[in-house]
């Protein structure tokens, strides 16, 4: 073979490689990252203690204890004032990853089973938990809460079924896409007449790739912010969005590092083995 058939044929290997980095990055981290119920409440967890969602919370649950008690307008400020106080407990934190874990296993069950139908999730053991807190805090409005078996909608039925698919090939990509792209970049390597100039341009290509995603994440949180309707809490969504993504940015800066990281280096070596010009 030639050099420049294997400098071709390197170059196309090593850009099919770079570009399915940040999509096998992408991949794996709605396979592994979203679609597990402990990794996604863990991400979840944290959420607890922001301002925002506290805010949102308080706000959501005040109403609807007002609504269920028949309270009255003039003591929904009250109302909420307690509430904002429970989600500063560990009561509320436990609530929290308790309703989170219910909701995604309930999601993550449907998908997987093939259900039809809505899918809902009863939260009457998360509100008989906090109800319990509330009592043994001695805070007034306990007695007052309501435990139901209410079953809550969290996914349409008409969503499923696209869910479903896009999750089957997920769960396919998430593992074949970065083994590809391993694959098609040693394949570069080892074909490429050059490699340590091969090397450079897979390190340089992960860099801009990692780069993309980063830039990717950025403008999927503005789009996704601005579709939400006016009466969502937009800090509180901001912060769930920011939350669930963070392993992903994590990753594409990762990418972006050890990109440079290895060019840098690969520069070095071949500078530092060039043989220096001989004095006159």
């Amino acid at each position: 073979m030639s050099t420049r058939l294997r400098n071709a044929l390197s170059a196309a290997l090593i850009a099919l490689a770079c570009l399915l980095v940040p999509f096998g990055a992408l991949a794996a981290w709605a396979s592994y990252g979203l679609a597990d119920t402990g990794r996604y409440v863990t991400a979840m967890a944290p959420l607890a203690s922001d301002p925002a969602v506290r805010e949102a919370v308080a706000d959501t649950v005040g109403d609807q204890v007002v609504a269920e008690t028949d309270a009255g307008p003039p003591l929904r400020p009250f109302v909420r004032d307690a509430v904002r106080s429970f989600t500063a407990t560990d009561a509320f934190r436990t609530a929290w990853d308790s309703a989170n874990r219910a909701v995604h296993d309930a999601v993550l069950r449907a998908v997987r089973d093939g259900t039809g139908g809505d899918v809902h999730v009863d939260l009457a053991p998360v509100a008989a938990q906090v109800k319990a807190r509330l009592a043994a805090d001695h805070v007034p409005i306990a007695r007052h809460i309501p435990v139901r078996h209410t079953e809550v909608a969290v996914l349409p039925g008409n969503e499923l079924e696209r869910l479903r698919r896009g999750f089957t090939v997920l769960e396919v990509a998430g593992f074949w896409l970065p083994v590809s792209a391993a694959v098609l970049a040693l394949a570069g390597i080892a074909v490429a007449a050059c490699r340590r100039r091969a090397v450079t341009a897979i390190s340089l290509g992960t860099a801009l790739g990692g780069a993309l995603l980063a830039l990717a994440v950025a403008i999927g949180r503005r789009l996704t912010l601005a579709d939400l309707p006016d009466d969502v809490h937009r800090p509180a969504a901001g912060a769930v969005y920011d939350a669930l993504t963070g392993t992903l940015r994590t990753v594409s800066w990762l990418l972006v590092a050890v990109g440079l990281t290895v060019a840098l280096g690969t520069w070095l070596l071949t500078r530092r083995r060039q043989p220096s010009a001989p004095r006159p």
